[in-house]
């Protein structure tokens, strides 16, 4: 079996703009992340698909619709929701069964939408600044919000652009976002470079394998319809080690990784060991000085088992 260095000198990986590896070639899809449109002017809005920017604003209305197109994500949310509460807690040495175990930490959610993920963390005691590119999901996010009671800062704004601002946040999350934007490594760098020095990276997205095509695309859009037809493209999903690449070339390390399975039948979302499909994956940017064994990476090993719990 290839290892994950073997496989990446075999897909010829190049270095992205944060200094990262990612895949020039892959033979065995007929796709790459270099094959996608490439950035002319960091800073601007130029990583965004007009048509997936048009889809989602043509859908902003129903964010918050339980029972509308984006019930999937609401229930994907409780899952993700109580994942993260437990892998930062552990990672911040919070008590996880706290009421408010995020307390004082801020956290960017890169993609916001409507704010799902942003008003669980701010549940959660987190400081949140949620931005997005669609005004329109902005928008309904900050009534939302309102109508919440929740504090939560929202912007109508891209990844560069903030990145610019030389803004720093103890978590950044970016959250089935990478699989819709045509230069997937630009938006990990933005993303990694607003993490401070021991802070967290956590992205989920979706592998490119057969069986993603088949129950993502196939099952999910088609056969089932649970998502609109045209909502992913196949060759813009990310296998695990093209991302591990990417974020381990802007400096972070892998804290825990996970496959999330849903069971369709009872639409149930559960954590899986499995990452076949759809995945989330935790990083942290070291500090200079804890690049050591006995450094934070060292230590987070130890508290946060890479494999997922089991889910019953």
């Amino acid at each position: 079996m290839m290892n994950s260095s073997s496989a990446l000198r075999g897909q010829g990986f190049a270095r992205c703009d944060c200094g990262s590896p990612h895949p020039a070639n892959d033979r065995h899809h007929g796709t790459a992340l270099t094959s996608r449109p490439k950035s002319k002017n960091a800073g601007h809005d130029d990583n965004i698909d007009p048509r997936e920017a048009a889809r989602y604003q043509s859908l902003a209305n129903t964010w918050w619709d339980r029972s509308g197109p984006f019930w999937p994500l609401h229930r994907l949310n409780t899952l993700r929701t109580e994942y993260l509460k437990v892998v930062l807690a552990r990672m911040f040495e919070r008590d996880a069964g706290a009421t408010k175990p995020l307390e004082g930490l801020r956290i960017l959610d890169v993609g916001c939408g409507g704010g799902i993920l942003s008003e669980s963390m701010a549940r959660l005691g987190a400081h949140v600044h949620g931005i997005d590119v669609v005004l329109q999901n902005i928008e309904v996010a900050r009534l939302h919000a309102r109508q919440s009671g929740l504090s939560v800062h929202y912007a109508a704004l891209h990844s560069r652009a903030l990145r610019q601002q030389r803004a720093t946040y103890d978590v950044v999350l970016n959250m089935e976002v990478v699989e819709h934007v045509p230069d997937p490594s630009a938006l990990v760098a933005d993303c990694a470079a607003m993490v401070r020095p021991g802070g967290a990276l956590v992205l989920a997205t979706i592998n490119r394998t057969w069986l993603s095509w088949l129950f993502a695309i196939v099952g999910a859009e088609y056969v089932l319809g649970w998502l609109p037809r045209g909502t992913h493209r196949w060759d813009r999903f990310i296998k695990p080690v093209e991302l591990r690449a990417l974020t381990s070339g802007c400096g972070l390390k892998r804290i825990a990784e996970t496959g999330v399975a849903v069971n369709p039948v009872t639409r149930r979302f559960a954590l899986s060991r499995h990452m076949a499909v759809n995945y989330m994956t935790v990083t942290q940017r070291l500090q200079a000085q804890d690049l050591s064994a006995n450094g934070i990476w060292a230590r987070a090993k130890h508290r946060i088992a890479l494999t997922a719990p089991d889910q019953t």
